[in-house]
């Protein structure tokens, strides 16, 4: 064993056996039930120690001193007959008495002692995480695998169903789905402004289903935050068939995660952030992405350099699997189960080497729209902020903005400009009308351009004056 270069404790790995391994077969295979699908009754149904679950049913009572066993629940995410247990403990211990006790069941109300106070507030000052109640490493693996991305699989008819409402080359959508079903990494590259993030970000319509995600998970009698209401979507009941009531609370079942890191993206976050504060973890982006998808925006861009971003990935990409160290020196693995989709502005080349590129499933470009393409985005846009054009005002943006500026058709640009006249009309109350004047105002505007002394009439404005154009 070594020693973590920061605690000076010995390191251990912590590496739970597959669950497609264990015993032979997974769960699935034996036609077990899923663990997250039943609420646990005892203790001992959580695979949590009972030191953990005294520490966290004693700092959720120091929050009121005195608690009730329906704030107990709700906290903790745990039946009644779990919190019973552990408060049974407590009260033999005298860390914990019975204030009242109704003719019901719930109606029971706990107070800490002074003995219990004082161990409640040690308990905090290490760690003050006082939501649910974490599951095991072990349940988590399970989860994951169960509901592995490589499992889905998508057709024609399911590309066109979720990008239906899009503007996008039926080739380049082909090339998407067919990319999903190999499991494998993908590259979307092409010039600024020609939709990427936006289409990046649209592919979570295409992984069918729900995935069970904790609340928290616990490794080594540490706790990890892993449900993140940023990036988690919570199914309604109304969408699935399963009962709350028979659900571990512990779990929330949720859409399967659409993950992205931008140019902020450094390597330390995507490791295990501990807060020294709190006394917890939270869990790392690709992490919470389990599952789902993991979007890499504006590669290339991020403050640490290109080439030691990709060589973070390039174990998880092999292995599907990550290892992760607790401050302790623990050592655990934890799946790398997500569609990874990395998004550039520049050619694939310029980033990596053969070796990391030949770990991309597709690298597909996404340029500029043809004109017949351009304009269908221009009607929708125009239609969505209620402005009317006509066809002679369209040519003229294409014809005489875009052809005579060099600017090429992209995605971002109709929007962008509409924008701009949109709030001119408001500004003016004027009719809600697109003319030639109002989109070179908004061009003018939007690349930042100085207009001549004499601005010639729209109509005759075939030509802009040298300086005057807008650069791609």
């Amino acid at each position: 064993m070594s020693e973590h270069p920061e605690t000076g404790h010995a390191a251990r790995h912590l590496e739970p056996v597959p669950p497609s391994t264990r015993n032979g077969s997974s769960d699935s295979a034996r036609g077990a039930t899923p663990p997250w699908h039943v609420m646990p009754r005892t203790i001992a149904d959580t695979g949590l120690d009972i030191s953990l679950m005294l520490g966290l049913l004693l700092k959720a009572a120091y929050l009121h001193r005195s608690v009730t066993l329906t704030v107990l629940t709700e906290t903790l995410k745990l039946p009644a007959t779990v919190i019973n247990e552990v408060a049974a403990v407590a009260v033999r211990e005298r860390l914990l008495e019975v204030a009242h006790r109704g003719a019901s069941d719930l109606d029971v109300r706990f107070r800490l002692t002074d003995a219990g106070y004082a161990r409640a507030a040690e308990a905090i000052a290490r760690c003050s995480y006082t939501g649910a109640a974490p599951v095991t490493l072990s349940a988590y693996l399970d989860a994951v695998q169960h509901h592995s991305v490589s499992h889905a699989s998508v057709t024609k008819a399911d590309v066109t169903a979720a990008f239906g409402d899009l503007v996008v080359p039926l080739q380049l959508l082909d090339a998407i789905g067919m990319a999903l079903n190999t499991c494998r990494a993908l590259m979307i590259y092409g010039p600024a402004g020609s939709g990427k993030t936006y289409l990046a970000q649209r592919l979570g319509a295409l992984l069918p289903g729900a995935v069970p995600v904790p609340q928290a998970i616990t490794v080594a009698d540490e706790i990890i935050q892993v449900f993140d209401p940023l990036v988690h979507v919570p199914f309604d009941d109304s969408e699935t068939s399963l009962s709350r009531r028979s659900q571990d609370r512990r779990w929330i079942l949720c859409h399967r995660p659409v993950v992205l890191s931008g140019g902020e993206l450094t390597l330390s976050m995507l490791d295990l952030r501990y807060d020294g504060t709190s006394g917890f973890y939270q869990a790392p982006p690709h992490m919470k992405a389990n599952n789902g998808i993991y979007i890499v925006d504006d590669l290339g861009r991020q403050l640490v350099g290109v080439t030691e971003l990709l060589n973070r990935w390039i174990v998880p990409l092999d292995r599907n699997v990550d290892m992760f160290t607790l401050r302790t020196g623990v050592r655990f693995s934890v799946p790398f189960d997500v569609w990874p989709v990395f998004s550039t502005n520049l050619e694939p080349s310029e980033l990596a080497d053969d070796a990391f590129l030949r770990r991309l499933g597709s690298k597909l470009y996404v340029g500029p729209l043809s004109q017949e393409d351009y304009r269908e985005v221009y009607q929708r846009t125009a239609a969505e902020f209620g402005l009317t054009s006509t066809d002679a005002v369209l040519d003229f943006l294409v014809q005489v903005l875009h052809f005579s500026a060099d600017t090429p058709l992209l995605a971002c640009i109709p929007r962008d400009l509409l924008r701009l006249v949109a709030s001119g009309v408001r500004y003016h109350g004027a009719a809600p009308h697109i003319t030639e004047e109002a989109l070179v105002s908004a061009w003018q505007a939007y690349y930042g351009l100085r207009p001549p002394i004499d601005t010639p009439p729209p109509a005759l404005a075939h030509r802009w004056p040298d300086g005057h154009r807008a650069t791609s």
